[in-house]
């Protein structure tokens, strides 16, 4: 997606602003999808664009909605991130760039990931049944 910076704090709120164009990170165990078990698809706040299934969904008991997969090879992006004198892997909205968390290699099978993302970048598409 072709937006600037401006355009962007028109459809986002301040908060989502925050976390999704300046990599910022809401307060552990405050976000709306913490707890959230609907069945559906979790997508980006900023585009739509499809990121995570409810099936995929876990208590890692991070604070954060945690997830053991990504829905598609078109969901997310990977980046290193060295910010705060530490070495992680961070997740990006592969559609806008949008800034979802971190991924780490602490989750359960069957993936051994945790994908750690901030309430405030998804946005939920309820199904009748998972996906």
């Amino acid at each position: 997606m072709n937006k600037d910076e401006s355009e962007w704090k028109l459809t986002l709120s301040p908060e989502q602003f925050k976390v999704l164009r300046q990599c910022g990170t809401e307060p552990p165990f405050t976000g709306k999808y913490v707890h959230h078990k609907e069945n559906g698809v979790y997508v980006c706040a900023g585009c739509g664009n499809e990121l995570f299934s409810s099936n995929t969904k876990y208590e890692s008991g991070s604070g954060w909605p945690s997830f053991w997969d990504q829905l598609s090879d078109d969901s997310v992006e990977r980046k290193i991130d060295k910010s705060h004198g530490m070495t992680r892997i961070e997740i990006v909205c592969k559609k806008c760039g949008g800034h979802l968390g971190h991924v780490f290699d602490d989750g359960p099978n069957p993936t051994g990931l945790r994908y750690c993302i901030n309430s405030l970048s998804l946005d939920f598409k309820k199904t009748e049944e998972d996906t």
